[in-house]
């Protein structure tokens, strides 16, 4: 448990010095475009509805994202993540979804698109790890100038490093609590 809390701590403070994160803010190296994230099922500062949530079995909500032409984007990653009164989690990892792309289907964790790949996530699952917790869960999408590289025994910390250092657009939906 030790363990996984630490690599939580770790992933969190290199997403936020690398401008992708919020616990210690936005980095001034780099300016980060906008990306408009919504989805048909969840409301920006709404309770997550339970069918994506472990009390139900709906998989992972639908989103669509927007932003300005990216000459350079060549893949889109998606992060989920958790602050909970307990602890953090990341959730979900989807990344190298081919740049084109500007929307995913209810439960694309369980048929991703094409060329992309899925991290395993704080709880040792490959793919959607519904919630469980009350807590601030955060749906972040991520326009990346590269593709995601994974070390061989890379985990985690090296995925979303790699997501940081690569990001050139990001934008979120937030739920609060679960339905």
């Amino acid at each position: 448990m030790r363990r996984i809390a630490v690599s939580v701590t770790v992933v969190a403070a290199a997403l936020a010095l690398s401008g992708c994160g919020s616990l210690i803010g936005r980095s001034q190296a780099m300016d980060i475009a906008e990306i408009n994230v919504s989805s048909p099922e969840l409301r920006e500062g709404k309770p997550l509805p339970a069918g994506y949530s472990c009390r139900g079995d709906q998989g992972s909500p639908p989103l669509r994202w927007s932003s300005q032409p990216l000459s350079e984007a060549k893949s889109i990653a998606i992060v989920v993540d958790s602050q909970a009164a307990s602890d953090s989690a990341v959730h979900w990892v989807l990344y190298n979804i081919p740049a084109t792309t500007t929307e995913l289907g209810p439960n694309a964790a369980a048929d991703p698109p094409p060329g992309s790949g899925q991290a395993r996530v704080t709880s040792g699952k490959v793919g959607y790890d519904p919630p469980c917790k009350s807590g601030i869960y955060r749906f972040t999408v991520y326009t990346l100038k590269d593709k995601v590289v994974v070390p061989k025994d890379g985990g985690l910390p090296d995925i979303l490093k790699d997501i940081a250092d690569k990001t050139i657009a990001r934008g979120r939906l937030t739920a609060i609590d679960i339905q």
